[in-house]
């Protein structure tokens, strides 16, 4: 059996492995998809395929639209290359049941993938094309937090967001550039109304999008490049229109069991590939199967019907209490806090953890004693339901293949969000006191001890890629296990003050001593940080 579709044609053999097919004729569909395209999604990774493909595919399924998904990738160009181009798109979607079982779908909702790249002219203009026709409806997003940031961890334009400014959009590269030069075209061909829907797992991700776009913009208007018009075009929410949204959905990098059951039956070609950028990916995405996606209603050109696909339409206020509740308390903190220590104490598997007492307690004291207080319910979804569900259910499942060294990638892009956020609602309480956090200022803690990149038994250990590691790594270069006064104030406070990384200066509200303290502790020697655990949770 092969993933294609002609390979799909073959029903019997795909039904004996009890792998559902789409109920839909993928040709019609991206025939239809390049007619009058309804939806493009920039970020072509997993989360898409797993999760936000499938929605479409549903309501293809159920006849409730017959245009598909346009795939656009603004970073990885070889995930279309080398695992679209040879699948016609298609996705096998394996869901992970706590049991080990698993359900298997081909998802075929995605019409093509381009590679959103201004040097690539045929590819640009196809791109290019889709935004031009009124059609369309929409564009979301993957890209991941980083992919809308313009600047570096010190407030500098990046080199690539500067020459984007200056050679204008039809030579934009960075991600950011490459939508306002779309939302351009698309302006210069009528001017038709569309909405840019981030789905991207951070705080107000529809705000993050806007901003970048807005200042691209306005800085090709000062360069005189494009017209005020345009400018105003894509600053008038009206017409543009840049909701925020909160997503969910583990689905973590290609699992061999799981490649090693489609070989078994007969599926080929599932070999993960890694690509130029580092992205390990395959033909198919194995995923929890807890989902959640909640979106601010603002489609100014109209919209599939999202909502009979499991999609929760609602206000900016509601996205923004659930996008609190998931990202400041109710499960990014605890992933965090578990990937830090996950790695320091020789853990290769997020389930693994969860059944270490000391982890239990720390990820629990994180979200139900610290975290519960400062959420507001959403109305939508119960917080406390969703702990409940993260902690006995999603952490624990065997069966996701998922590891604290990926959750612990880009750390330092995460922290403000995941426990700074937490730390200003203590902060300004007028009932809650900020001195009593203790598992907040553990994860902290925590963190920094695995940026030595020195696990538990003194062994050197490998730290996830992330954008400040080297400037983080040479600023704590003086600080050694077994010598706990080096962790000094000097140190410290330029990392302890940067209210860039944490949301706060942690001196400013008074968690900087409790910080330091900890770390000393965990520098004693040689198994300190699982003793630090054991005292403080």
């Amino acid at each position: 059996m092969k993933l294609s579709y002609q390979g799909i044609q073959d029903k019997q053999a795909f039904a004996a492995a009890n792998i559902t097919l789409p109920a839909f004729d993928w040709k019609a569909m991206a025939a239809k998809t390049e007619e009058k395209p309804v939806w493009v999604h920039f970020g072509a990774g997993n989360i898409f395929r797993g999760f936000i493909a499938a929605l479409q595919q549903k309501l293809l399924n159920d006849g409730l639209c017959e245009s598909g998904i346009v795939a656009a990738e603004t970073f990885d160009y070889d995930i279309i290359t080398k695992i679209y181009e040879p699948h016609d798109s298609m996705t096998l979607v394996v869901a992970l049941k706590p049991d080990g079982s698993t359900d298997k779908e081909v998802v075929a909702s995605i019409a093509k993938g381009v590679r959103a790249c201004s040097a690539e002219s045929e590819q640009w203009n196809q791109l290019k094309a889709i935004f031009e026709n009124s059609s369309l409806q929409f564009a979301s997003f993957t890209i991941t937090e980083k992919g809308y940031a313009l600047r570096d961890i010190k407030g500098d334009l990046m080199g690539v967001v500067t020459a984007d400014m200056a050679d204008g959009p039809d030579k934009a590269r960075h991600a950011m550039a490459v939508v306002a030069a779309m939302l351009y075209y698309r302006y210069l061909a009528g001017a038709a109304p569309i909405a840019m829907v981030s789905m991207d797992n951070c705080s107000h991700n529809g705000e993050k999008l806007r901003s970048s776009v807005v200042e691209i913009a306005n800085a090709w208007l000062r360069n005189g490049l494009v017209s005020a018009e345009y400018v105003a075009y894509v600053e008038d929410e009206t017409r543009v229109s840049f909701p925020w949204s909160m997503i969910d959905k583990i689905t973590p990098r290609p699992a061999e069991v799981i490649e090693k059951q489609l070989n078994e039956l007969g599926v080929e070609d599932m070999a993960p590939v890694v690509t130029s950028r580092n992205t390990y990916i395959a033909p198919f995405v194995n995923a929890e199967v807890p989902q959640y996606l909640v979106v601010e209603d603002r489609f100014p050109n109209g919209r599939p019907e999202l909502e009979k696909a499991g999609v929760y339409l609602t206000t900016r206020e509601i996205v923004n209490m659930t996008e609190r509740m998931k990202v400041t308390t109710c499960l990014n903190p605890l992933h965090t806090a578990l990937a830090v220590y996950g790695c320091v104490l020789g853990y290769e598997s997020i389930a693994a953890e969860m059944k270490d007492e000391e982890l239990v307690k720390l990820v629990n004291r994180i979200g139900y004693v610290e975290g519960l207080p400062v959420v507001t319910d959403p109305g939508i979804i119960s917080p406390k339901s969703f702990i409940d569900e993260v902690v006995s259910q999603r952490l624990p499942n065997p069966f996701i293949p998922d590891t604290p060294q990926r959750i612990a990638t880009d750390t330092s892009q995460k922290i403000a969000i995941r426990f700074g956020e937490t730390i200003k609602s203590y902060v300004a309480s007028e009932t809650l006191n900020v001195n009593d956090l203790t598992a907040i200022p553990l994860a902290l803690a925590g963190w920094l001890r695995y940026l030595l990149a020195v696990d538990d038994n003194g062994a050197e250990m490998a730290c996830s890629p992330d954008p400040m590691l080297a400037t983080l790594q040479e600023q704590l270069a003086s600080v050694k296990l077994g010598a706990p006064e080096t962790a000094t104030d000097e140190v410290l406070k330029p990392i302890l003050s940067n209210a860039t990384l944490f949301g706060v200066d942690l001196y400013a509200v008074g968690l900087a001593g409790k910080v330091q303290a900890l770390l000393q502790e965990m520098l004693a020697g040689p198994g300190a940080v699982r003793a630090c655990l054991k005292a403080h949770v």
